[in-house]
Formats: C-alpha cells, sequence, structure tokens
C-alpha cells in the first residue's frame, strides 16, 4: 500500500519512464547510406586513421546505438565502491541520451536515469524505488550531459561523428581537440590516441562537477579507455572510468566494462 501511494504521487517507476523514452521514437528501418572513403577527406588524418581502425568504412551511417555495462560506481572519493548495471540508447537524428543504472549503495538498491531529450537533461537517484534522492535539471546539467553526449558519440559510436558536426583541429601527433554544439551548447574536448591509433584518452573543461546537484565547480572531466577489441565489426574499449582532475588528486567514481553494443536497431 505504502509503494502504491509513493507511485501515486511520485508517478511511474524510472524503469517505465526509460522504456517509455527508448520506444517513443523508434528510428527507421530502411539502412542508412554506407560510409565512404570520401566520407573520411574533412577530418584530420588522425581522426580519419582512427574510424579506419574502428571500422566504420563500408558499413551504414549510425543513427542510434544501444549499449550494456556492468562496473563499479561511487558518490565520493571516501564512499565504498558499489557493483552496477547499466544500459542506455542514444539517438542522433535527432540527439538524445537515455541512460539507466541500477545499483546498491550501502545495502539499498537504488536507480539512477539520466535523460537527454531535446534541449532539456535531468538526472535522478531513486533509492529503495520510492524516495529520489538526487535530482538535477537545469542550464548545468545541460551543458554536463552534452559533454557526455559526445564522450558517447567518440566511444561507442565513432562512427556517428560524420554527421554531428563536430569541428576539429589537430594538437599534435597523437592528439586534436573537437568542439561539439547541440542545443545551444558549444563543448570542447581533447582526444588522444595511442600508437596503433585507437582511442584512449577524452578530455574536457566543460562539464562541472557537483555532489548535491546545487553546487559546481569546474574540474577537467577524463575518460581514460583500454583493451579496444572488436563488437559486431566496430573496434571501440571494453573498458573505462571516469574521473575528476581535481587539484587535491583525481577523484575516480566510475569504472566501466561493456558488455555489448550494437547499431541502428540491431537486437
Amino acid at each position: 500500500m505504502l509503494r502504491a501511494l509513493f507511485e501515486s504521487i511520485r508517478g511511474p517507476s524510472l524503469r517505465a519512464q526509460y522504456l517509455a523514452d527508448v520506444a517513443h521514437a523508434e528510428p527507421a528501418h530502411a539502412e542508412p547510406a554506407r560510409v565512404t572513403e570520401a566520407d573520411l577527406a574533412p577530418m584530420p588524418s588522425l581522426v580519419q586513421a582512427w574510424l579506419r581502425r574502428v571500422g566504420v568504412v563500408g558499413r551504414p551511417r549510425v543513427r542510434e546505438v544501444r549499449a550494456r555495462y556492468h562496473g563499479l560506481f561511487r558518490g565520493s572519493p571516501k564512499a565504498v565502491w558499489a557493483p552496477f548495471r547499466s544500459e542506455q540508447v542514444n539517438r542522433y537524428d535527432p540527439p538524445a541520451r537515455l541512460f539507466i543504472m541500477d545499483a546498491k549503495m550501502y545495502g539499498v538498491p537504488c536507480t539512477a536515469l539520466h535523460r537527454f531529450v531535446g534541449a532539456s537533461a535531468t538526472m535522478v537517484v531513486r533509492a529503495a524505488s520510492l524516495v529520489d534522492v538526487v535530482k538535477m535539471g537545469g542550464p548545468e546539467m545541460n551543458r554536463a550531459e552534452t559533454v557526455t553526449l559526445f564522450n558517447d558519440l567518440c566511444v561507442l559510436a565513432p562512427g556517428a561523428l560524420l554527421d554531428a558536426g563536430v569541428q576539429w583541429a589537430p594538437v599534435d601527433a597523437r592528439s586534436v581537440e573537437a568542439a561539439y554544439t547541440h542545443a545551444g551548447n558549444t563543448i570542447r574536448a581533447r582526444l588522444r590516441f595511442d600508437a596503433a591509433g585507437d582511442l584512449v584518452g577524452f578530455v574536457s573543461n566543460d562539464r562541472l562537477q557537483s555532489a548535491d546537484g546545487k553546487t559546481f565547480r569546474s574540474l577537467p572531466w577524463s575518460t581514460p579507455l583500454r583493451d579496444h577489441r572488436d563488437f559486431g565489426g566496430v573496434r571501440v574499449a571494453a573498458f573505462g572510468e571516469a574521473i575528476w582532475l581535481a587539484p587535491e588528486g583525481d577523484i575516480a567514481y566510475g569504472r566501466f566494462d561493456l558488455d555489448a553494443v550494437t547499431y541502428n536497431n540491431a537486437r
């Protein structure tokens, strides 16, 4: 009875909202045009080489990506690492990001839903399916999730970069700067590649850090990557971290193992 009362006041579960959003705008089933060598020509040579290594040439342009992860997460540097499982759907025509994570924090089951649809991004963390312990939104969240949306493009769906309007600038033999604009927010990031041509680093100064959703500070946000391998013909990193580069020391808060990734609504 108590659960029913909460649901009548609070609305549907985060899982139900996630599934409804995923089902709301299924992409067209017609196969997009395939990527050609000519499509890569406007990009810096380092990015061209990376996309060839990923395997985008000859594959359909990416309109949607679905991914599943497991890993470890913590809410603060002193908190205990908690195991989680997550899944997400990103769409790129127009851009949208839906990410849901289930974890146990101090023995209490929690669900987090990141939702970026249109120009608005929100994050809700709900404990025991009943109480919202974190609710974030507003301009800072919109900008932060624009960085995350671009990070997902680079990490999970490099083939979608061809249609993302990214402005590239070479930095050195293994790094490029990128500028990405969505819904009025332009963010920048530096991408770093190893000697083999795999993407191993992503750093942006445009994602504000907040522990409570009320106060924010500007810190570089880093997602080092490793263990690249083939996922159905596309080579991406199987492991990544999420780290704030703080003056008092790096704050690692997420470790992600990629379980599966599919494109354009493939099941």
